[in-house]
C-alpha cells in the first residue's frame, strides 16, 4: 500500500449546518444507527470516530459535513487496539448498510484518541490509564483494515477543531478548550491551527501544579496533579477523603455531576468540592492565558459542562482584573465536540488524498 501523505495542523473551512446534530440520539449500551437522510449517489463520503473510556462512537457524514449517520458500542472489556480497530470496522460496515452508501464512496476516516498521538505517523504514543496504549500505529492499522486514508489525533484536540469549526469557538483565531470529564486535558488553537507541540503533547494540563494539588512525582499510570484533584474521579475521590455523616446528609458515593447538583442545592460539602475544584481550574486557566496570551477559553466534557463548574470558575477569574483577562464559556457541541472534530479532520485527510491534490 502507498504510503498516505499527512497533516499536520487542521484548518477550518465551511461550517456546516447545525442539523446536523438533530436527531442523534445515541444509546451506550448497544450498537445502534440513525440515518438522518437519503445520501447522493454519487457524493462521497467521511467517517469520524471517538474512542472514550467506555463507548465508540462513530459518525458518517457527506462532503459538507453534513451527518447523516451515527452508530455507538460500548467499549467496556475493549482494550487492546486490534479488538478496537475491529469495533470501528464493525461501525463502518453498519453505517455503510443503514444509509445504503457504496463502500467505495468512502473517502476517509479520522480518530479521536485519549491520549498522546503523533499526528504525522498516524501513532498513538501513549494513551491514558483508561487504554494503557503505547507506540500504536493506529493510522496504518486503520489503512490495511479499511483501504482508505486515515488519521488520529488526541480527543480533546479535535474537540478543539469541532468548536472551532461548528461551535463556541466558530470565527476565533486563538483559543483553548478545556475538557474535564473522567480526567482533564486541552486542546490549544493558535492563529486557526492546532498546536501540537514539540513532542505532541501540548495540552497535557492534567499534570499542570497549581496550589492546592500535590506535587510528589507521579508515576507513569497515574493521573496528574491536577486530574487527581479536579477530573471527574479526582472531585469523586475528593468528596469520599472529605465526607462525614456529620458535614452532609447525602451518600457519600456520588460521581462528580451529582456533587456538582448538591452544591446548586446549598448541601455545604458540595459547595466546599465546588470552591476548591473551581479555584484549581481558575488557576490553570489563568497561567495558560498567561503564557499563551489567549482571549478565550471554552470549557466541555462531561464535567466541565456542569453550569455550576463553569459560573464558579468564571466568578474567580473575574476577580483578576488584569488586562486581557480571558473569556470562559461553555462548549455549544457539548459531547458532540470531539465527534465533529474527528469529521473535519476527515475531511481534510480526504482532500489531501484527492486525485486532484495529488496530482498537483
Amino acid at each position: 500500500m502507498n504510503e498516505i501523505p499527512r497533516r499536520e495542523s487542521v484548518s477550518m473551512p465551511n461550517v456546516p449546518d447545525q442539523q446536523i446534530l438533530e436527531n442523534t440520539k445515541l444509546d451506550g449500551n448497544t450498537p445502534t444507527t440513525q440515518p438522518n437522510c437519503a445520501p447522493a449517489a454519487d457524493d462521497g463520503y467521511v467517517a469520524g470516530v471517538d474512542i472514550g473510556g467506555t463507548n465508540l462512537r462513530l459518525a458518517l457524514a457527506d462532503r459538507n459535513g453534513v451527518i447523516i449517520s451515527k452508530w455507538t458500542s460500548s467499549t467496556t472489556g475493549v482494550r487492546g487496539a486490534d479488538s478496537v480497530v475491529a469495533l470501528i470496522c464493525d461501525g463502518v460496515k453498519n453505517v455503510l448498510q443503514q444509509t445504503s452508501v457504496p463502500r467505495s464512496a468512502l473517502k476517509a476516516i479520522a480518530v479521536g484518541v485519549p491520549g498522546v498521538t503523533d499526528v504525522e505517523e498516524g501513532r498513538v504514543i501513549a494513551t491514558s490509564y483508561l487504554l494503557g496504549w503505547r507506540d500504536v500505529p493506529l493510522a496504518a492499522m486503520l489503512e490495511a483494515a479499511l483501504s482508505i486514508p486515515s488519521a488520529v489525533d488526541n480527543d480533546v484536540n479535535l474537540a478543539a477543531v469541532g468548536e472551532s469549526w461548528a461551535g463556541a469557538a466558530k470565527g476565533a483565531r486563538d483559543f483553548v478548550f478545556v475538557a474535564i470529564g473522567t480526567g482533564i486535558g486541552a486542546g490549544i488553537m493558535l492563529n486557526h491551527s492546532l498546536f501540537h507541540g514539540a513532542g505532541w503533547a501540548a495540552g497535557e494540563i492534567g499534570y499542570m501544579l497549581v496550589p492546592g494539588t500535590p506535587n510528589a512525582p507521579r508515576k507513569r499510570d497515574e493521573p496528574g496533579a491536577l486530574e487527581s484533584m479536579i477530573g471527574g474521579e479526582g472531585i469523586r475521590a475528593e468528596w469520599q477523603k472529605l465526607w462525614t455523616a456529620d458535614k452532609t446528609s447525602l451518600p457519600r458515593d456520588m460521581v462528580a455531576s451529582e456533587i456538582f447538583d448538591a452544591a446548586l442545592a446549598g448541601d455545604p460539602l458540595a459547595q466546599t468540592i465546588l470552591q476548591q475544584s473551581a479555584r484549581m481550574l481558575s488557576h490553570a486557566i489563568y497561567n495558560m492565558s498567561l503564557v499563551l496570551n489567549c482571549p478565550l477559553f471554552v470549557l466541555g466534557g462531561g464535567v466541565g459542562l456542569h453550569p455550576a463548574l463553569c459560573a464558579a470558575t468564571r466568578g474567580m477569574l473575574q476577580q483578576w482584573a488584569v488586562r486581557g483577562r480571558p473569556e470562559l464559556i461553555p462548549s455549544e457541541l457539548g459531547p458532540d465536540a470531539q465527534l465533529m472534530g474527528a469529521l473535519r479532520l476527515a475531511l481534510d485527510t480526504a482532500e489531501l488524498n484527492s486525485p486532484v491534490v495529488a496530482a498537483k
